[in-house]
């Protein structure tokens, strides 16, 4: 807002002073035109060459469920505890582990699934998870 001192006319002035507005620009500017080199500097880096080969497909996840009278089933084939200890010690032989998926059924006692639990630690078997179902 600007006043009118020389003269006689009091009426005010309605117009808007650019200048501050383009000092405040030129200045971003001015700040933009410095900062954008540092951002877009790289260093020059020779890299060595290498094929692109993908990576070994991952094993498809070894599947043990657990029925609620405790019967223990290897990819829904049942196995006997002896027969289970010999293919968990297989995996663990195996490089890449397969992962070998958990599922225990609601009603089962918490003593079965720890039993293969057990098992599978003392085979050597790294890669264990638990199957659930979401609640809805």
């Amino acid at each position: 807002m600007s006043f009118n001192i020389e003269g006689g006319d009091d009426e005010m002035m309605s117009e808007i002073n650019m200048t501050p507005l383009v000092d405040v620009m030129l200045v971003l500017l001015i700040i933009f035109i410095i900062t954008v080199p540092v951002l877009t500097h790289a260093v020059k880096v020779d890299l060595p060459r290498a094929n692109n080969q993908p990576n070994q497909v991952q094993q498809k996840p070894i599947s043990i469920s657990i029925n609620a009278q405790g019967q223990v089933f290897w990819n829904d084939t049942p196995i006997e505890p002896a027969a289970l200890a010999q293919q968990f010690s297989q995996i663990a032989q195996q490089q890449p582990q397969p992962e070998v998926h958990i599922r225990g059924d609601r009603k089962v006692e918490y003593e079965y699934v720890m039993q293969v639990m057990a098992q599978a630690q003392r085979s050597g078997v790294q890669k264990l998870g638990f199957i659930t179902e979401p609640k809805y």
